[in-house]
C-alpha cells in the first residue's frame, strides 16, 4: 500500500532471514541467505552503512552473528571488528548438527542464546566467549527463540509443534503449549513476546498466526 510503504532497502541478493532494530540510533539489521549482514540507516540516501557476512541480533554497540558453521561471533558495530568468538567447546563434524536457527540476545545480561537444528538450546558468556550450559529443549530442531523484555523467560518454538517457556534462572520448562500443525515436516517458524502486555504470539507452517494470553 503507498500510503503505509515509507521505502524500500535494496540489497541483498536473496531472501532476507531476520530484522533486528536498535531505536537507540535507528540503525537496522538485516541477515540474508545471500551470507551477508546489512546495518542500515533508513531515511539516509545511501541507507547501507555496512556489509558484514553471516546471520543477527543486536544492541547499541554491538552485534552477535550466527555462521552455518556453527560459529557465533559478536561484532563491534563501530569499528567493524569482531569482539569474541562464541565457543561450544563441542565440535561436531556433522554441520547439520552445527546448523544454528536462531541467535538472541539477553535484554539486561551479558549472555547470547542460540537455538540449533539438533534440539538444542544453548547459553554463552559474552565476555568470555564460553558455553555457560546446553540444553536438548524439543523433540526436533529448536527453530526460533524469544526473550521477554524482563529477561525473566526465555521462549522456544520448534518442528515438534510446541512453544516451550523457560525460567531462564533455572533453565526449567514451566509452560508447553501445542501451538501449530506439522506441514512438509516443519510447524513453528518463529516466537515473540509483546513489549509490554502478557501476550505471546507464534508464526507457522501451517500458515496461522497465533496470539496466546
Amino acid at each position: 500500500e503507498p500510503n503505509v510503504l515509507a521505502g524500500t532497502l535494496i540489497a541483498h541478493t536473496d531472501a532476507v532471514w531476520g530484522l533486528a532494530y536498535s531505536g537507540i540510533k535507528n540503525h537496522l539489521l538485516s541477515c540474508s541467505a545471500d551470507g551477508t549482514i546489512r546495518l542500515w540507516n533508513p531515511p539516509e540516501k545511501m541507507p547501507c552503512i555496512c556489509t558484514y557476512n553471516g546471520e543477527k541480533g543486536c544492541d547499541p554497540a554491538h552485534m552477535v552473528a550466527s555462521f552455518n558453521t556453527g560459529s557465533t561471533v559478536i561484532y563491534d558495530l563501530e569499528t567493524s571488528q569482531s569482539v569474541v568468538m562464541l565457543s561450544s567447546q563441542i565440535e561436531s563434524g556433522v554441520q547439520s548438527n552445527n546448523h544454528i536457527n536462531k541467535v538472541v540476545s539477553h535484554p539486561t545480561l551479558p549472555v547470547t542464546i542460540t537455538a540449533h537444528e539438533d534440539r538444542h538450546i544453548k547459553f554463552f558468556d559474552n565476555k568470555t566467549g564460553k558455553m555457560i550450559h546446553s540444553m536438548v529443549a524439543h523433540l526436533d530442531a529448536v527453530t526460533s527463540l524469544a526473550v521477554d523484555p524482563n529477561g525473566i523467560y526465555l521462549m522456544s518454538g520448534s518442528h515438534d509443534c510446541s512453544i516451550r517457556l523457560w525460567n531462564l534462572d533455572s533453565k526449567t520448562c514451566v509452560q508447553e503449549i501445542t501451538a501449530h500443525r506439522k506441514k512438509l515436516d516443519e510447524s513453528i517458524y518463529d516466537v515473540a513476546f509483546h513489549p509490554s502486555k502478557a501476550y505471546i504470539a507464534s508464526a507457522g507452517a501451517d500458515a496461522l498466526a497465533k496470539v496466546f494470553v
